[in-house]
C-alpha cells in the first residue's frame, strides 16, 4: 500500500506544480512533479518526462514543454525524478552518483516499478480521467523510457533518443535492445551525430530495433547535449498531434508525374 505527501512548488520556468513524494512498503520513496490543467479532465492523456542522468524532474527541456502542454494542449504533465536524483539525491547526484546505479542488475527494473508506482497513484486522483499515457525521455530518460513502454499497452506515442548500445550504456544494452523490439507506439527518435557518448552505429541498432510502423529519426550535427531548439519544438508537435489523433497520413511523393 502507498501513500503519498504533496507540496506546492514553482519550477524554474516560474510554473506552479504540485511535486510529491510516493511512499510504499514493498517499494522506495518515489518522488516527481505534476502540472495540471484547468481543466484536467479535457484530456484522457498523461504526458510522462524523463530527464537525462545530470538533471532532475526539471531539467530542460520539461518545464518548457510541461508549460506549452498545460497551457495549449490542456495535458496534464508528470516529470519523475531518477533513482539518485532530485528529491532523492544520492551523494553527488548527476552522472557521477548514476554511474554506479547503474552497474546494479536491478537498475531498470527498479526504475520501471517507480514509473508504474507513480502512475497508478496519479491516475487514481478523482481530477483526473486518465487512459493513455505519452512519453518523452532523452538520454537516461530513454535507458529507463524503453523498458517503461515496452512493459505497458497504453503508451500512445513516444519521443526518445540520445541513447545507444555502446559506449556509456553497454551494462544493460542487450535489455534495451530486447525491449526496444516490443515497441509498436509511433515514435521519434533524435540522435547527435558527434554524441560522445553513444556513438552512430550504437543509436543507429536501438532504432533500427523497434518494429514501430510509425517511426521517424532526426539527426543533427553536435555533442551529446547540443540538441538544436527546433527538435524540441518538433518533438511537441509530434507528440501532441498524436494525443490529440489529428495526424496527417498522408503520403507525399516529390517524383509522381
Amino acid at each position: 500500500m502507498s501513500s503519498i505527501k504533496w507540496q506546492k512548488a514553482t519550477d524554474p520556468n516560474g510554473s506552479n506544480t504540485r511535486e510529491f513524494h510516493i511512499e510504499s512498503r514493498e517499494h522506495r520513496t518515489v518522488t516527481g512533479a505534476l502540472w495540471l490543467p484547468e481543466d484536467p479532465v479535457q484530456s484522457d492523456t498523461l504526458m510522462l518526462f524523463g530527464h537525462g542522468a545530470s538533471g532532475d524532474r526539471y531539467q530542460a527541456p520539461i518545464c518548457h514543454m510541461a508549460k506549452r502542454f498545460v497551457s495549449e494542449a490542456e495535458v496534464p504533465v508528470l516529470s519523475l525524478d531518477g533513482p539518485v536524483h532530485g528529491l532523492r539525491q544520492v551523494g553527488p547526484g548527476g552522472r557521477s552518483a548514476f554511474g554506479k546505479e547503474y552497474q546494479r542488475a536491478e537498475c531498470i527494473d527498479d526504475m520501471v516499478t517507480d514509473w508504474n508506482v507513480a502512475i497508478e497513484a496519479l491516475t487514481s486522483l478523482p481530477e483526473l480521467d486518465i487512459k493513455h499515457l505519452a512519453y518523452f525521455g532523452l538520454s537516461m530518460g530513454s535507458i529507463f523510457g524503453i523498458p517503461l513502454i515496452a512493459a505497458r499497452k497504453d503508451v500512445t506515442v513516444a519521443t526518445l533518443g540520445l541513447i545507444g548500445v555502446t559506449g556509456a550504456a553497454t551494462t544493460h544494452a542487450e535489455r534495451l535492445l530486447t525491449d526496444a523490439g516490443e515497441i509498436r507506439c509511433p515514435l521519434l527518435f533524435l540522435m547527435q551525430l558527434e554524441d560522445e557518448l553513444f556513438d552512430r552505429e550504437g543509436c543507429l541498432k536501438v532504432f533500427d530495433r523497434f518494429p514501430s510502423e510509425n517511426k521517424r529519426l532526426h539527426a543533427n550535427p553536435g555533442l551529446h547535449p547540443e540538441i538544436p531548439a527546433e527538435e524540441i519544438g518538433f518533438a511537441f508537435d509530434f507528440l501532441r498531434s498524436h494525443i490529440e489523433g489529428e495526424v496527417d497520413h498522408r503520403i507525399i511523393n516529390p517524383l509522381a508525374d
